[in-house]
């Protein structure tokens, strides 16, 4: 096996293939050949079949006849902390999701463990024709030591990341509607395993920028954000350290806003000084701004896509878990029509279950058609730039998401004699609306194959199967004692959740207008 870190960077020619240019046939690319030499595309030119000669001086050359090169999908919101939980839960609210999957709820987790679930998740990703993924992980307790077992991880599969530790310091049922008044106080432990991820009294912001400053340039494909879960779960001191570290290092912040129904209703009730709005309070903090990206945003007001726009934020879409956590659907039509930088992200593996962009793109059309009466966007175009550009835009990756010389070669190689490719009408259509990711041939990360005739190069799979296997009886019997745990309140959770369902915020993101 090679490894992200340590192979040997080769001059590579892909030749001959189809490729796709956001600005150009999206339909029909050209046939063009593709250089690239110490990890980034150095030209773009029609094929030279007829001059082999033109071939010469290559280290390798790939045969890209009857296939697709399409830019690396950038995932742009994915939390690595459950990926060896998918399959666990049917569609399920979110509030009650997170009880049961999210990492306050578990024991600490092996150095194993750890490894484990990060590799299943980035190689399911590179599968499929992602090469970066923005991870927003949770590490309960917090340790420097399991963070770099997490980060060596992403340099073994040889997969880019853009890695936002994920905290919050406001207790979790001050943070979900109705919880205060429906559980009984002596019953409130049961929301955790009691494990803090910091210390009582700690400077979380001092603490997460410095581990990003000692590690800044140790790992050749991890660049670092910082992800405060939500605006409402981090206390105001907080928010306004983040501001100063994020414009002072130049750091991104991802954060969750208005996922559900529930989410909308806090900020609506507890944030009535700035507009009951979380955006116009992170507005008046001064934090809103380009380095600032919001996933999700499915709740959205006018008055606030209005100010992400101005401001120049970023959100980032993600419709599978939406869905199946019944959180509703967001505005991505109006978002695009303001103008607003719109990405796509695959999300939590136990509540959207899959890795998988070309899931992702689908929806985010297809949900328009329920949303909107009239044709527009989102189309399949506007889908491939939301998986690529886009999402790389969040980070400031102005080098990643397109096929251009001086970008770097984060590349998939797409079967066209796939079945979803024949006839072949439309690339960008079939790419969105046909293709799951079984047609995806060949993957580079920057210059390095990582993936080729379909199989991972970084990784033995079937080793790390059974090394997986070895963990699961422990996380298992883990998620058992979480729902064990939960049983006793799960009455007042549902209650809960039908309360915020049939509550008036003054918008509606649910297809049904009328609640049972």
């Amino acid at each position: 096996m090679t490894n992200g870190k340590s192979a040997m960077r080769e001059r590579i020619l892909i030749a001959g293939g189809k490729v796709y240019d956001h600005d150009g046939d999206i339909h029909n690319p050209p046939v063009m050949d593709i250089a690239i030499d110490g990890g980034k595309i150095t030209g773009v030119s029609p094929a030279t079949d007829a001059n082999p000669a033109l071939r010469t001086g290559f280290d390798r050359v790939i045969d890209a006849s009857r296939k697709l090169v399409l830019p690396g999908f950038f995932n742009a919101h994915y939390h690595s902390h459950d990926t060896l939980l998918k399959g666990s839960f049917e569609t399920i609210s979110l509030d009650l999701w997170g009880s049961y999957a999210m990492p306050p709820a578990y024991p600490r987790r092996s150095k194993e463990e750890l490894r484990l679930r990060t590799l299943v998740g980035a190689v399911e990703c590179l599968r499929s024709g992602i090469t970066t993924v923005q991870d927003m992980t949770t590490l309960t307790p917090f340790d420097e030591d399991d963070l770099d077992v997490v980060l060596n991880a992403y340099d073994e599969v040889g997969i880019r990341c853009i890695f936002a530790p994920q905290f919050a310091n406001v207790p979790r049922a001050k943070t979900r509607v109705f919880y205060d008044e429906l559980i009984p106080a002596g019953e409130m432990w049961r929301l955790s395993s009691g494990v803090r991820q910091f210390p009582e009294g700690s400077d979380i912001v001092a603490r997460l920028g410095q581990a990003i400053k000692d590690r800044r340039g140790r790992h050749a494909l991890v660049d670092f954000a910082i992800g405060p879960s939500s605006p409402e779960t981090c206390t105001r001191d907080v928010w306004e350290k983040l501001g100063r570290l994020s414009r002072d290092e130049n750091i991104p912040i991802y954060t969750h806003v208005y996922e559900n129904k529930g989410m909308t209703h806090i900020a609506r009730e507890s944030f009535r000084e700035h507009r009951g709005s979380l955006i116009h309070w992170l507005s008046d903090l001064g934090v809103l701004g380009p380095r600032c990206t919001f996933a999700h945003s499915v709740w959205l007001r006018d008055d606030e896509m209005d100010l992400l726009a101005k401001a120049g934020a970023n959100v980032v879409i993600n419709p599978v878990g939406n869905l199946k956590t019944r959180s509703g659907v967001a505005p991505a039509r109006a978002l695009l029509e303001r103008g607003v930088n719109v990405g796509l992200g695959c999300d939590n593996c136990s509540c959207g279950d899959a890795q998988n962009m070309y899931q992702a793109m689908k929806l985010f059309t297809l949900l328009a058609a329920i949303c909107d009466a009239e044709e527009g966007p989102p189309l399949a175009g506007d889908a491939l730039r939301a998986a690529t550009l886009s999402g790389a835009a969040t980070a400031g990756r102005t080098d990643l998401g397109a096929i251009k010389p001086g970008m770097r070669a984060d590349l998939s190689i797409i079967d066209l004699s796939d079945i979803s490719f024949v006839p072949l009408n439309s690339v960008a259509r079939q790419l969105v609306y046909t293709e799951a990711g079984r047609a995806v041939h060949t993957v580079l990360v920057d210059g390095r194959v990582v993936v080729e005739d379909r199989r991972i190069k970084t990784v033995d799979e079937a080793k790390l199967a059974d090394d997986v296997a070895a963990v699961m009886p422990a996380l298992r019997a883990d998620l058992d004692a979480v729902r064990n745990r939960l049983a006793p309140i799960l009455p007042c959770l549902c209650k809960a959740q039908r309360r915020t369902w049939k509550s008036d915020i003054g918008i509606n993101r649910f297809v049904a207008q009328e609640c049972p």
